[in-house]
């Protein structure tokens, strides 16, 4: 009997959502940064064993509508959500666990589809105050399994992937058993690249950023020549993220060409270009160009 499901994972940002995806597919496809609201869109991840797969789908933190931006975002959680096999909310057990938290666990856990409270990042705290953050849930009605884990460091994630196996149902294999995400490599190279801009630069400037792959072609040496141009808001920002004689867009190309260059198991000739696209996060059509399309939700 083959089992399979699509698994949505939601959460409030910087609960690890997309490490928790990563570990548990054994590939990156899904950008890591401290930042929250890293992930702007529903990013699919495959995880594939003896007799089954999970579909995972990672949607970005959950949080107030502040633009057309964020509204996309919001969107796309709630998109992930309908008939997905099962659902799995992820808590950061290092921060306090609020109203909203509460509020939108109680809101997911009263559908019919299995609920899994996830309680991540257990490594940083006591097992005292783990044992707090899973009593403080136990009278949600709804929630089928909670599982303290560290992403990060793996710990118990194995428990958590025998919870989901047991929980999805008969069914035929989704996706190619070699296939870990639905997204293009074109796709991923854009990731690689805005995590590396968000990791290095600072203040407001990451929330910000956009990322277009405008070349991505790979040439009769093996060799990919990638060349993509980093979208920012504001004029100030451009030399920011260009930096003092080049040197912040250089570290920004250099630490995304290494990513890609694993990604591909090839050698990447890549070049970035800074342009301005004033307030892209809340005009429509500049969204749509560099990706973010609600009527494809």
């Amino acid at each position: 009997m083959f089992k399979s499901g699509i698994v949505t994972i939601l959460g409030r940002p910087n609960a690890g959502k997309s490490t928790l995806i990563n570990e548990l597919v054994g590939e990156k496809v899904a950008i890591v940064s401290w930042r929250p609201q890293t992930t702007r869109d529903k990013i699919i991840g495959i995880m594939n064993g003896d007799g089954y797969q999970a579909v995972f789908i990672d949607t970005p933190g959950i949080h107030n509508v502040k633009n057309n931006l964020s509204e996309y975002m919001m969107k796309s959680v709630d998109s992930a959500i309908d008939g997905v096999d099962i659902v799995m909310y992820v808590i950061a057990c290092d921060k306090k666990i609020d109203k909203k938290d509460e509020d939108y666990i109680a809101r997911f856990a009263r559908s019919s589809t299995p609920f899994i409270l996830v309680v991540n990042k257990c490594d940083a705290v006591q097992r005292e105050e783990i044992a707090k953050k899973i009593d403080s849930f136990k009278d949600i009605d709804g929630i089928d399994d909670i599982v303290p884990i560290s992403a990060l460091t793996g710990k118990s994630v194995d428990i958590l992937k025998d919870i989901i196996v047991k929980r999805l149902k008969e069914g035929e294999q989704l996706y190619p058993e070699d296939m870990f995400t639905d997204k293009t490599l074109r796709f991923m190279c854009g990731e690689i690249i805005r995590e590396k801009a968000m990791r290095l630069l600072q203040d407001e400037v990451p929330y910000g950023i956009g990322v277009v792959v405008e070349r991505f072609f790979e040439r009769e040496d093996g060799i990919v020549e990638i060349s993509a141009d980093l979208i920012c808001e504001k004029k100030p920002h451009k030399s920011i993220v260009i930096g003092k004689g080049g040197e912040m867009i250089k570290k920004i190309s250099t630490l995304a060409r290494l990513d890609m260059e694993k990604l591909l198991d090839s050698k990447v000739y890549l070049e970035l270009f800074v342009k301005v696209k004033e307030e892209w996060r809340d005009s429509e059509r500049l969204l749509r160009e560099i990706g973010y399309d609600k009527k494809e939700l």
